[in-house]
């Protein structure tokens, strides 16, 4: 599963891909490195029009993961939308695109290790947005935090296309490209938006870096 990414474009090229209306993150510095429960850029919808705002990666896990637990620190990717525990936060109100330039899937090398190799569209590392939900939760993220409330995202996953799957044959982040598609995410009927959770296709992603936990900047 991606459980590394970067977003090294600035908020004017977010705010452009996404028509974000209102931007409450301040001056956004390149993130070249983004892990799970760190803050990073979301695009959701709110009564004021389409808002870039700061959230924490991880949404609520299931009940049935925190058995024996006493903290959550959140799930990053989401695949099955038929469950009830996701369903709740797939309405136009819990939608949200998730800006990045460049994602990783850790690649097994033969002495075991995984180290990360690095897909985007091009060398370039042109801006586009993961399909993602949102939700505002009261929970112990981290014991040493104690209880505390905060905006939480995640990204839809699917099945792999074939550059994907030669690293990581399971899954693969749902990525939208186009103003049409980010609006069909953020304002259609739940199974039309759900449409949108499929594979790129074939040849629309390259290998732009292995083995650096960032990308250059």
């Amino acid at each position: 599963m991606c459980n590394l990414y970067s977003l090294t474009k600035g908020q004017q090229a977010i705010r452009d891909l996404t028509a974000a209306m209102l931007d409450r993150t301040g001056n956004l510095q390149p993130q070249p490195g983004i892990f799970p429960d760190y803050m990073a850029p979301v695009v959701r919808n709110q009564p004021e029009g389409r808002e870039l705002t700061l959230a924490r990666w991880g949404m609520p896990s299931p009940v049935f993961a925190l058995k024996g637990r006493n903290s959550d620190p959140g799930v990053t990717n989401v695949r099955n939308t038929t469950s009830p525990h996701w369903r709740r936060w797939l309405g136009i109100e819990n939608r949200c695109v998730v800006p990045f330039t460049s994602f990783s899937e850790p690649e097994l090398q033969p002495d075991g290790s995984r180290p990360p190799a690095w897909f985007a569209f091009d060398n370039s590392r042109p801006l586009a947005v993961f399909a993602g939900i949102w939700c505002r939760w009261t929970s112990v993220r981290k014991v040493r935090e104690g209880e505390t409330t905060n905006d939480l995202f995640a990204f839809l996953t699917t099945d792999p296309n074939q550059e994907v799957g030669l690293i990581h044959p399971k899954a693969m982040p749902v990525i939208l490209r186009t103003r049409e598609e980010i609006d069909v995410w953020m304002t259609a009927p739940t199974p039309e938006a759900l449409q949108l959770q499929r594979p790129l296709p074939d040849g629309s992603l390259s290998i732009v870096a292995r083995g650096e936990k960032q990308d250059g900047l």
